[in-house]
């Protein structure tokens, strides 16, 4: 998933850049997307999300097979299980350049024995880096702030995120009319409603709760309010409440789209964008919602604080505390055209700092300077 959607194009662009490129990932669904997607060949080794110790070390075994055979310059690695397993086969199979791109932290929402065992994975896995990139500022200082490893092996490329935006697709002017039709009537759309968004996977990490419980209770002074869930369950990973499974099933105000890659569509048709997550890296659905001129309230997180700052290019909540988050949706729905102002700032940043083009060749040039 994460090379088929959040780095899309990158591994064509460095193949058409002169770089050899072999793609590794675990199978699944987006596997024909991907292959659809980009020219490099692509390898399936099974790693799994979890935490799954004898399948991790017949990964590792089966990585290092690989490197040994294939013999890369670099191995550059995204997520953190692809970081550990990934970075440990490099260095073992004696790879000189091995780069980890630092996209978020799990731990930061744990506690206790999972928070130390959390820890000590990223210790091992910047240990067997040569180059640690955190994609924005807030993750390098909470990298180095937790003396995960050295200031030496740490950069961040460009302005930070990890491909940039896509200004041509997420580009209000360049959507077709009947998509754009279709995807209405699929969510019975009324012009009389106001939209809020999300889109992201219904997890706990993300926020669902709040946003479900804050939702219902705006719904008795906005009864045209509705509410936009764009994102899969995670049940085995991080399951949600069963209330508020129950909830997005059964408020009819609520609708909950189980997979789209036609995002930007939903962006349009949308009021606000609603970002509750409890951590992240550099969130690339905002740089897209910035894109799409959709005005953003989200939670105070690395990542976030990167992208938006409060009172000028949108609102900021305390992340998981529903009266700040009632609060700021309140000051929104109360106040839309100061939103599209500042949704209008945005945009103007991001579709100047963050286009992906520019991302990629500052890559390219780290890339280069290392070899």
């Amino acid at each position: 998933m994460a090379l088929a959607y959040p780095l899309q194009g990158q591994p064509t662009y460095m193949q058409q850049s002169g770089f050899d490129v072999i793609m590794i990932s675990s199978a699944g669904k987006e596997l024909p997307i991907l292959l659809a997607n980009e020219t490099c060949p692509h390898i399936v080794v099974p790693m799994t999300r979890k935490i799954t110790p004898l399948q991790d070390l017949i990964c590792i075994v089966k990585l290092i097979k690989l490197f040994k055979k294939e013999k890369p310059t670099i191995v550059h690695t995204e997520t953190p299980k692809a970081g550990l397993l990934g970075m440990i086969a490099a260095k073992i199979a004696g790879v000189n350049i091995r780069i980890h791109t630092v996209a978020g932290l799990p731990l930061m929402v744990e506690k206790g024995a999972k928070l130390a065992l959390l820890k000590t994975i990223e210790k091992i896995t910047y240990a067997a880096a040569t180059n640690v990139w955190p994609n924005s500022n807030s993750l390098k200082n909470y990298i180095l702030q937790n003396n995960f490893t050295n200031t030496k092996k740490i950069n961040i490329i460009g302005s930070g995120s990890s491909n940039g935006i896509n200004t041509e697709r997420y580009n209000p002017n360049n959507l077709d009319e009947k998509v754009l039709l279709t995807i209405k009537s699929s969510i019975h759309y009324d012009s009389n409603c106001t939209y809020l968004l999300f889109i992201g996977r219904l997890v706990l990490d993300k926020g669902i709760t709040e946003l479900v419980n804050v939702f219902t209770k705006l719904q008795k002074d906005f009864p045209n309010l509705r509410l936009i869930l764009a994102g899969q369950y995670e049940p085995d990973l991080d399951p949600l409440p069963a209330f508020i499974e129950d909830q997005i099933k059964n408020n009819t105000s609520i609708i909950h789209i189980n997979w789209t890659d036609k995002v930007e569509y939903y962006m349009h048709i949308a009021n606000f964008f609603v970002f509750p997550s409890y951590r992240e890296g550099f969130p690339n659905v905002l740089l897209e919602a910035a894109a799409m001129k959709l005005p953003i309230i989200c939670s105070r997180i690395a990542g976030n604080v990167d992208i938006v700052t409060h009172n000028e290019t949108g609102l900021i909540f305390t992340s998981m505390d529903e009266a700040d988050i009632a609060a700021k949706m309140n000051i929104a729905l109360n106040n839309p055209s100061l939103m599209e102002q500042m949704a209008e700032k945005l945009f103007q940043k991001i579709t100047t700092v963050y286009k992906r083009e520019l991302f990629w060749e500052s890559m390219k040039n780290e890339y280069q300077k290392l070899l």
